[in-house]
């Protein structure tokens, strides 16, 4: 088999996502990383559904792209529309694209009940609709909507449906899994026969997820003979979503040994996934295999002490060929060899006698509520501690916080912070939108004349948790926050009844860990 070709449609089925919405920028800037990762075709939308979708096409045109062609979507003609007059049609060639994905129907049923014609005129509009675009030099790939449902109900036009757009020219005939609902056995028999009855003709996979067999079901079609892979990143789509193209590339590479990506671009994987993640404003998906922040996540002791001596006994790839990295979780259900893990790779000389002492204080703390699996620079605080090596760089005196709220509604959240660098003793206050804002604000102009660092800091995430429900309002509480500079992102955590104190811990670790960092 030659090589896989990949097809993106974040922009257009990815879109259609329940909470996915990009700006004009973002699908600017979505062409452009996926451009750069190296795919073939970039779907830019249904042109024809708002002028947003249109601008696009026209200021994607103005881009630098090296490696992916622009494909505008649209539908076939409808069956009361003449081909030059129907504005699916139009649209199209209004992009001025170089290549165009025609949706038809294969289903009989949807052709009788939902475009409400006969099967021969669908057949007939399918075939005027692909003609129309080859003979104006549009590459044409015909996306047969429902294909393995129709197939099953009646294949004997489903494949009618396919011959009638291979007739007419089409560079590539798609077959998609519309509603999710196909397994693999089957989706690799109807791909097969497929691939016998058009053998000069590429056939291209969509899947969607519904039953989560999308990227497996992807991965039979090509095995079955599928030259043309079609998904999304991050697996974004419409219900459950599409195939990840996050998963699929590197089973494609590193599990069937094909074709598809040169090993470089493979490598900004992870990076590409967290980006489009970040521009949708989404949670990333911590479990996602390959780019998922826990996909190479080692939290049992047995399993780290094994991946200290062989990294193929607990992982089947190394994290570097898709850009992720390797992480050991340390918490009460650690071993020694988690710890261990933790000091080798801040490359602190080996002592299995502070390995237990650091696990015995790690255990006594989260028996109090904390965690350090999303606070890491809360635990390298930790290890310094109990090495002996930690150096406050200030020492606090008091804080003082007032919320105050007026008859007017207005809040006035103010914080008075004292501390000591030194010799010298700073006292001053801040203001926030809540009493943690405060709180940081007057910690940072305390500090930014002696430490300037500081500015650099930006919290990008804070959660508060409660530890033991049952005590009600008097319960413990677990903040996280989640900190950034221009190089870095580090995690920190502290835990009291108060939660402006377990903010407060929380915020000292992380300007802690920021300066100790910036000095090492």
């Amino acid at each position: 088999m030659g090589k896989i070709k990949l097809y993106d449609t974040t922009l257009r089925d990815g879109m259609q996502a329940e909470g996915v919405s990009f700006s004009l920028e973002d699908k600017l800037s979505v062409a452009e990383c996926l451009d750069e990762l190296g795919l073939d075709y970039i779907e830019g939308g249904f042109a024809v559904s708002n002028p947003k979708e249109m601008q696009f096409f026209i200021e994607a045109a103005k881009l630098d792209l090296k490696n992916s062609k622009i494909v505008a979507f649209g539908s076939t003609r409808r069956a009361d529309t003449k081909v030059e007059d129907d504005l699916s049609i139009k649209a199209i060639l209004a992009c001025k694209a170089r290549a165009a994905t025609l949706v038809g129907k294969t289903w009989d049923m949807h052709v009788k009940t939902v475009l409400g014609c006969s099967l021969d005129e669908n057949l007939q509009l399918c075939g005027d609709s692909v003609e129309y675009l080859k003979k104006r030099g549009v590459e044409t790939i015909f996306d047969a909507e429902h294909f393995y449902d129709g197939y099953r109900e009646n294949s004997e036009y489903a494949m009618k449906v396919l011959a009638s757009a291979a007739e007419a020219g089409a560079d590539v005939l798609v077959l998609c899994d519309t509603n999710g609902g196909s397994v693999p056995d089957q989706i690799y028999e109807i791909t097969k026969a497929v691939c016998e009855k058009f053998p000069t003709l590429s056939i291209g996979i969509h899947t969607h997820n519904d039953c989560d067999c999308a990227t497996a079901n992807t991965l039979a079609a090509v095995r079955a003979g599928a030259g043309h892979v079609q998904g999304t990143i991050n697996g974004l789509g419409e219900r459950c979503g599409n195939a990840n193209l996050c998963t699929v590339i590197p089973n494609l590479v590193f599990k069937m040994g094909l074709d598809c990506l040169a090993p470089e671009k493979i490598k900004t994987l992870t990076e590409v996934s967290r980006f489009i993640f970040e521009l949708g404003n989404l949670n990333p998906v911590m479990n996602m295999p390959y780019v998922g922040e826990s996909a190479f996540a080692h939290k049992a002791g047995l399993h780290v002490d094994a991946l200290r001596k062989e990294k193929r006994s607990y992982e089947h790839i190394d994290p570097a060929l898709v850009g992720n990295e390797r992480r050991f979780l340390i918490s009460e259900l650690s071993g020694k060899s988690n710890v261990l893990a933790e000091l080798e790779k801040a490359k602190i000389a080996q002592d299995k006698g502070l390995a237990k002492k650091i696990l015995t204080r790690v255990q006594e703390l989260e028996n109090e509520g904390y965690q350090f699996e999303a606070a890491n620079a809360s635990f390298d605080l930790l290890v310094k501690k109990t090495l002996g090596t930690y150096k406050p760089c200030f020492e606090l005196l008091k804080y003082y916080v007032t919320v105050e709220r007026r008859t007017t509604g207005e809040m006035i959240n103010e914080a008075t912070v004292k501390i000591k660098v030194g010799n010298k003793v700073q006292h001053v206050v801040g203001e926030g939108d809540g009493p943690v804002d405060a709180l940081d604000a007057a910690l940072r102009k305390a500090l930014e004349n002696l430490y300037p660092a500081i500015r650099d800091i930006h919290l990008i995430d804070y959660k508060v948790r409660v530890v033991n429900a049952k005590a009600g309002t008097a319960a413990r509480v677990r903040v996280i926050i989640e900190s950034r500079d221009k190089t870095s992102v580090w995690g920190t955590v502290g835990v009291s009844e108060n939660v402006i104190e377990a903010s407060w811990l929380a915020l000292v670790d992380s300007v802690e860990y920021k300066l100790q960092k910036d000095t090492k």
